[in-house]
């Protein structure tokens, strides 16, 4: 039985940026959001991975993740996640030790194989090189990557020899978690003895989740790095003072969804008051209803509910929070009511919206 005190909660920031507004204004509300939940208590920040995107900002996570874990103290920072299969394991093992260097024991490199963009940005991300056989080549990468982070390549391995330095002259090292929404990474993570961060925040994955989380458990495979498996869940969450109201804000968010889905854009989040008013045929409604299913909206009492409900279903007290708002001061607000529902006492920032 999952209870309140079992909760550990994370930020899962996507930097999203407003209509109207520039994405370099949501990196900098990105570092100062973590520095705000750090002061509440929080336990991780992880920031996402997006390119060529007109709603979210985050296109080099490494570089973000040096600014927040630079601009805060005790926070564990990290990726939600690198998209592994653009880059070379070499150079994001090398990438995430010179983070650790600076900032032992608080980095933490959570990969995907989902691209973060469409196709053709994809192909953009290699050229001229190929692009990736995803299914073929991403479970070696992640091997790879494990190595370069800890002993090195064996000696039956051809690139033994090569070090990720700064590697072997630390004490510490990046904590390595495979992120997904499929049996494929939960597989892939139970094999290779790593934590695993499975995405209910997509608002379509909830139905068959904690099926994937108990497989993950299930043929987990103890190993150098975990003893035991370690299952951390997304979940889509936005907190108001009221439950109308958390709906409201909400809408930007949903709406943003629909749109990215139809091929469209809005350029950037839109506010609220359009977005409740904007028309939807029946197949858009549709598809609003089922992309937003697992979403927890409402007050303190009822989105603490909702977490708890989702943390039972899931069997982890280890929660991530995706809150995408119009208004960063609705998105702190978020933040700061559902770290107040589970630690009335030791919420130590109120900031007021006004």
């Amino acid at each position: 039985m999952i209870n309140e005190n079992d909760i550990k909660l994370t930020v899962v920031d996507q930097s999203p940026i407003r209509r109207g507004d520039t994405a370099s204004s949501a990196l900098k509300e990105s570092v100062q959001l973590a520095q705000h939940v750090e002061s509440l208590g929080y336990h991780r920040y992880w920031v996402a991975e997006h390119h060529n995107s007109t709603s979210f900002s985050g296109t080099s996570p490494e570089i973000l993740i040096g600014q927040i874990a630079a601009n805060t103290k005790n926070i564990r920072v990290g990726s939600g996640g690198v998209m592994l299969s653009h880059y070379s394991a070499l150079k994001v093992a090398e990438q995430f030790s010179m983070l650790d260097s600076f900032y032992p024991n608080r980095i933490d490199l959570g990969v995907g194989r989902a691209p973060g963009s469409d196709r053709k940005t994809a192909a953009a991300l290699t050229y001229p090189r190929r692009v990736m056989d995803v299914h073929q080549d991403f479970p070696q990468m992640v091997r790879d990557l494990a190595s370069f982070l800890n002993e090195g390549p064996d000696d039956t391995h051809h690139l033994n020899g090569i070090s990720a330095q700064p590697g072997k002259i630390k004490e510490t090292s990046p904590i390595i978690w495979l992120l997904g929404s499929s049996d494929y990474s939960a597989r892939l993570a139970a094999e290779l003895g790593l934590p695993f961060s499975f995405a209910d925040f997509f608002g379509n994955t909830s139905e068959y989740g904690p099926q994937v989380t108990d497989l993950y458990r299930k043929l987990f495979e103890p190993s150098n790095f975990l003893s035991e498996p370690l299952v951390n869940v997304g979940l889509q969450v936005t907190c108001a003072p009221t439950e109308e109201e958390a709906k409201f804000v909400g809408s930007s968010r949903n709406l943003n969804k629909i749109i990215s889905r139809l091929g469209l854009s809005t350029q950037g989040l839109i506010p609220p008051e359009e977005a409740t008013n904007w028309p939807l045929d029946n197949h858009a409604k549709n598809y609003m209803e089922q992309s937003t299913q697992s979403n927890i909206e409402g007050d303190p009492d009822q989105v603490k509910e909702g977490i708890l409900l989702a943390a039972e279903r899931y069997q982890t007290g280890d929660v991530g929070i995706v809150t995408n708002c119009y208004d960063f001061a609705h998105r702190k607000r978020s933040y700061t009511l559902v770290l107040k529902a589970f630690r009335p006492k030791g919420t130590r920032d109120l900031t007021p919206i006004g």
